[in-house]
């Protein structure tokens, strides 16, 4: 039946997009190295506009220990200095007029275990959001029974979401293991 393989690719696309936006905040997460996603949804004041800092300055990181941020319009630095000191990052900004400099401290073991929490809390968000969508697609499977789809259609659709919904959480048990082991890789 066209619906039930409509609702079939919707819940495939929604929790592939569960887990990209897992993969994304777990991004966020350092685990002691540099990496220029750590700047993901920080937000600078660009003439009025919340402007994410990859948008208007140049990212790298110069070795594994440091980021370095080149605004395209020196007026902007004092906004990105401003908003890295907002942020959540934990990292103090030392601007030279020319660019910000960030250096990113060796962690400690608890600092570690906290990360590894903050990481379970990302990857639980992305399994319930997965659950989600295997809920929403099986109500809409129902109405579609009592619409007057055969219940063995249903039936089968219901089994196609749930192996749909083991793989997808298959995969955020994954990047959680990638991410713990990279946190805990001293």
């Amino acid at each position: 039946m066209e619906e039930i393989e409509f609702l079939l690719d919707e819940a495939k696309e929604s929790m592939g997009k569960s887990i990209q936006h897992t993969a994304n905040e777990l991004g966020k997460i350092r685990a002691g190295k540099a990496m220029p996603s750590m700047l993901n949804g920080i937000r600078a004041d660009y003439y009025g506009t919340p402007t994410e800092i990859s948008q208007m300055a140049t990212i790298n990181t110069p070795d594994a220990r440091s980021i370095t941020i080149k605004p395209w319009e020196k007026s902007v630095i004092a906004a990105i200095e401003k908003a890295i000191n907002d942020s959540d990052l934990g990292i103090v900004p030392q601007n030279d007029g020319e660019l910000i400099r960030l250096s990113i401290p060796i962690l400690t073991e608890e600092r570690r275990k906290q990360l590894v929490k903050q990481v379970k809390t990302e990857t639980e968000k992305g399994r319930v959001s997965v659950r989600n969508v295997r809920k929403e697609i099986n109500n809409e499977l129902k109405a579609l029974q009592k619409e007057g789809a055969s219940e063995d259609e249903v039936k089968v659709a219901e089994d196609k979401v749930q192996k749909m919904t083991d793989v997808h959480i298959k995969k955020i048990e994954d990047l959680f293991t990638a991410k713990e082991k990279d946190i805990m890789t001293i």
